[in-house]
């Protein structure tokens, strides 16, 4: 049996870090602050370039279409962030929801 078992609906959305933007946090590890989340970015929405100081980033989009670097990825795409190195912008071309793993906590500069 797996140690830690969540289903999403069981957890609401909240407002994430930038407009447009909502979490699903469904997990937190307490020693670490790292968090599982899935992330939805209404359609339209910007996120500026930025980086996570104390955390690296993995993204998995899981539906939708997301612009970076004048590239359109859709689901199946894994990104990857490194602690302190500036990505994005991101665009959200339509909705898209992805599963994100920050290895610290969620902090954004």
């Amino acid at each position: 049996m797996f140690e830690y078992i969540k289903k999403a609906e069981e957890k609401e959305w909240i407002l994430g870090p930038y407009e447009g933007v909502k979490l699903k946090i469904l997990h937190k590890d307490e020693k670490t602050g790292g968090i599982v989340v899935l992330r939805k970015f209404e359609a339209g929405t910007t996120v500026p370039a930025h980086t996570h100081p104390i955390a690296n980033e993995w993204a998995y989009i899981i539906s939708g279409e997301w612009e970076e670097s004048e590239t359109i990825y859709s689901e199946g795409t894994l990104f990857y962030a490194s602690k302190g190195k500036k990505h994005g912008p991101h665009i959200a071309k339509t909705e898209v929801i992805s599963l994100t793993h920050f290895d610290g906590p969620l902090t954004v500069e």
